[in-house]
């Protein structure tokens, strides 16, 4: 097998995953997918809405599953209403995906994007935030850690600042959801989006969303999104009108959803039980290794990090260095500059190595990555 530190792509799926999917198809070949679905709708149903509400310390209620986190951000934030009075935060960590939304509902509504700015080392000037705050920020935009670097921004600090005003506080938890702790309580906002495939060791095709009262009061989402799906069919489906799931679209895949809840059950055993590396450790490791190569430079912005590790070789492009450890048995990542163009093109990069480790790494695993770099740079 090989070495997989390609967690911040999609993380290596338990065996409990896999059972519960596979387990799902082969009924549905054997049985029909409307019987499938039925057997398991007490897991479909409630079950995982109940398992993510525990990872997220989040109500059920405010729980929506989605094909991709995208998905899961677009179908909450394109159902609210702006206007050109209405000002919009962002950061320069914006995902590039976020960012095309953003930069298409300016384009329709007015809505006016403004960026909030850097501390020096790289962190969000929290203290700006809080002295500039007033009443027509609409909506604040923070990703927990972006994709392209492995920074944690201060969500809960973010959500005091903002708790006494009536704008709506958006977090992306993409790559934060499965390796640190995420509390939609702890951090006050009204949309949290994650997906299943990373550190949550999920299927891909996965996504969900915290999607607090406030935004559901504000949000109209579309029609065709209520669970009333295909009526000629004989399947009785439930039309959820009230809480997150009205957000949701009627089709998706059993078998995925079963994958996800076994995901996110293996999660709340490990994170109650498990004994295991220090994702602080590995990541340590893995900077290490890089800093001591001559030619290297670590992405490396902020005082808290994730264990997501970024950097540029001068003389080496990152997807040669990608291919090569990929030959060598080693699984890392390019991080394209245009995901987080804001910050990344400020910095002159168009593409970088991504190394993430995550709990199932061993320091066994580093130091082979560590090796077959040192061959790869020399």
């Amino acid at each position: 097998m090989p070495v997989h530190l390609n967690t911040a792509g999609a993380g290596l799926m338990p065996a409990a995953v896999v059972d519960a999917m596979t387990g799902c198809l082969r009924s549905e070949a054997r049985d029909g997918a409307y019987e499938t679905e039925l057997r398991h709708a007490d897991t479909l149903d409630k079950g995982v809405y109940e398992s993510l509400a525990r990872v997220l310390d989040a109500p059920a209620e405010g729980l929506a599953l989605f094909d991709s986190a995208t998905r899961a951000w677009t179908s909450a934030v394109t159902a609210l209403s702006l206007s050109p009075r209405d000002r919009i935060w962002i950061t320069p960590y914006e995902y590039a995906g976020n960012l095309i939304l953003w930069t298409e509902l300016r384009r329709r509504t007015g809505v006016r994007i403004e960026v909030v700015p850097l501390l020096p080392g790289g962190d969000l000037d929290v203290e700006w935030m809080r002295n500039s705050i007033r009443e027509d920020v609409a909506v604040v935009s923070v990703p927990h850690v972006p994709s392209g670097c492995g920074i944690v921004h201060p969500v809960e600090e973010i959500g005091q600042v903002l708790a006494s005003w009536p704008c709506l506080y958006l977090v992306d938890a993409c790559q934060s959801v499965g390796q640190l702790p995420v509390s939609v309580g702890e951090i006050g906002c009204d949309l949290l989006t994650g997906a299943g495939r990373k550190f949550l060791r999920g299927p891909r095709g996965t996504g969900f969303a915290y999607i607090g009262p406030r935004l559901r009061e504000r949000a109209r989402p579309p029609f065709h999104d209520l669970h009333v799906a295909d009526m000629t069919s004989d399947t009785t489906y439930e039309v959820h009108t009230d809480g997150a799931r009205r957000f949701e679209y009627a089709e998706r895949s059993a078998a995925a959803v079963m994958g996800l809840d076994a995901a996110l059950r293996h999660q709340l055993r490990r994170t109650e039980s498990a004994v295991e590396p220090s994702g602080d450790t590995l990541r340590d490791l893995v900077r290490a290794a890089v800093e001591e190569l001559p030619g290297t430079r670590l992405v490396d912005p902020g005082t808290r990090h994730a264990s997501i590790v970024t950097f540029v070789c001068d003389r080496t492009p990152a997807p040669r260095v990608r291919d090569e450890l990929a030959a060598r048995g080693v699984n890392v990542w390019v991080a394209q500059g245009s995901h987080t163009p804001l910050f990344m093109r400020r910095e002159g990069i168009d593409h970088a190595v991504r190394v993430a480790p995550h709990y199932y790494n061993t320091p066994d695993d580093v130091a082979v990555f560590a090796r077959e770099l040192r061959a790869i740079v020399a």
